[in-house]
């Protein structure tokens, strides 16, 4: 993982507004993760289709990825992924829209919590010029 840069990217601009807003702090992606992404991580997060011009919205530093059962999805890891779901039966079939297919309480999701990074142009620290290299 070392050196390469990772996305977290999201299909559906209905997010960029969840996103920007800080109300979406988490992804729920079908499927073991865990080896993509991990806590300390800085990912670029998008949004836009595959094979196509994608819009940065935020970089990010990753939080947590917990690997679990979508039937053992906590209320907080649903809402967390969409502020307007609560309970897993809605995650479900969310997430078989978006992956085409059926999907059980008994699939493996990975759930990613991630915080948004706050870039200020380097004249917002200190006196606006470059430390020293002393």
């Amino acid at each position: 993982m070392s050196g390469a840069l990772f996305v977290l990217n999201f299909y559906s601009a209905i997010f960029v507004d969840q996103l920007r807003r800080g109300r979406k702090t988490a992804t729920i992606r079908l499927g073991d993760k865990s080896r993509k992404y991990a806590r300390g991580q800085v990912v670029w997060v998008t949004i836009g289709y595959r094979d196509q011009p994608r819009e940065k919205i935020f970089s990010a530093v990753i939080d947590d990825v917990e690997v679990k059962r979508i039937g053992d999805l906590s209320p907080r890891d649903i809402e967390h992924d969409n502020p307007e779901f609560r309970r897993a039966e809605e995650s479900i079939e969310f997430l078989e829209r978006i992956y085409s297919r059926q999907i059980s309480p008994d699939d493996i999701v990975t759930v990613i919590r991630f915080s948004q990074i706050i870039e200020r142009p380097a004249s917002s620290f200190g006196n606006g010029e470059p430390p020293s290299p002393n």
